[in-house]
């Protein structure tokens, strides 16, 4: 539908003083999250070694990548991943995905007996995959069935219940007020909202009107969504919705240390010095033998590539080294290949300087800009 996403970014004058102490940290049910910075779940992202690297930079909660909840998947290798927690920092959140609220509650107690402190699920992905068998975002066209899921899966564990959703199926159905009053009657003890709809997928701009619209009528808490990229977008959109926590995504690819300037920014009012390329370097070097120990040699080196990839981005001389990053084939190839790589950049002390709109670069004139992975929400 033309102009269906056609928001122009910016947020209305309706803004108030910033209050850093309103913005206490989250609580979602017995956990207190150290601060309202939370990593949404996004399928073949949010991974064990990346949820705990967000962790340690700084984010207070990172969402599982979803889980499907056909019990006849759980035995196979991707499930079996997707389940394990082991050394995770608390608290453990896992999204569950469907549209059976049976299964749905069979999902939910299954990764409650995996580990999860927290059951999330999925309403939010626009996915074609998901909406065409009636899960995801397309369960929001169904409010009798969205009120049916919540109150089995509520039912099923003893552990919190949240639940992501977008605005509505399209702009003539906004219906996330509607949808937020189900979910707090049902015992959902926090919401996260994508500020799009099911039909802007992640075209056009996310709007923020809904999103403090259902703040101002419910009671529990709510975590805003959408093209939340820099500190001061953080501080923006906190003001203007009254949300409870922010939900980072795409922008944390290759950037975990955004977490930590964000809390920065919004205690001090000031910015952090970019990392400098040796950090990065060691960052990265770190994640990718996470990566090899998690996944496996084949599977790792795989993975790996897209987070060279986020990693290197805007740096000089990126997108020939990530031309040749695709051609390896085991670990040690992209090890190496990355240590060559950054000493070739370490004699020219450049820090990344991030930019809101276009993702970052390190100098004018040296803006790479890389395809979005595939998200879950």
């Amino acid at each position: 539908m033309p102009g269906e996403c056609d928001y122009n970014g910016a947020l209305s004058p309706r803004t108030f003083p910033f209050d850093p102490t309103r913005t206490s940290p989250l609580r979602i049910g017995p956990h207190q999250l150290k601060n309202n910075l939370i990593v949404a779940p996004m399928a073949g992202v949010t991974d064990r070694p990346f949820r705990q690297l967000c962790k340690t930079m700084g984010a207070g909660m990172a969402v599982s990548e979803m889980v499907a909840s056909n019990s006849l998947l759980w035995g196979s290798e991707k499930t079996k991943r997707r389940a394990n927690h082991d050394g995770e920092v608390d608290p453990i959140s896992v999204q569950i995905a469907g549209a059976d609220p049976q299964m749905l509650a069979d999902a939910a107690r299954y990764n409650v007996d995996q580990g999860a402190q927290i059951i999330d699920i999925n309403m939010g992905c626009p996915a074609k995959k998901i909406c065409n068998v009636m899960a995801g975002s397309a369960l929001l066209k169904d409010e009798p069935l969205v009120a049916r899921i919540l109150k089995a899966v509520v039912g099923a564990v003893d552990v919190p219940v949240t639940l992501k959703i977008r605005t509505g199926w399209d702009r003539d159905h906004r219906n996330a007020l509607m949808v937020a009053r189900i979910a707090e009657s049902s015992g959902i003890q926090a919401l996260a909202i994508h500020g799009r709809t099911r039909a802007c997928a992640y075209t056009g701009e996310a709007e923020y009107d809904t999103i403090a619209a259902v703040k101002a009528e419910i009671r529990i808490p709510v975590i805003a969504n959408g093209d939340i990229t820099t500190p001061e977008r953080v501080k923006q959109v906190l003001e203007y919705t009254k949300a409870d926590a922010v939900m980072i995504g795409r922008a944390a690819q290759g950037r975990p240390w955004m977490f930590r300037e964000i809390s920065h920014f919004l205690a001090t009012g000031k910015h952090l010095p970019p990392p400098a390329v040796e950090e990065i370097h060691r960052v990265l070097v770190a994640h990718l033998h996470d990566l090899y120990g998690f996944y496996g040699e084949q599977t790792g080196v795989r993975v790996a590539r897209k987070h060279i990839s986020w990693y290197t981005r805007g740096l000089a001389g990126s997108a020939a080294f990530r031309h040749g990053m695709n051609q390896l084939q085991t670990c040690a190839e992209q090890i190496d290949a990355v240590n060559g790589y950054f000493a070739e950049l370490s004699g020219l002390g450049e820090r990344l300087i991030y930019v809101e709109e276009t993702g970052v670069m390190n100098k004018p004139g040296r803006m790479e800009v890389e395809e979005p992975a595939e998200l879950a929400a």
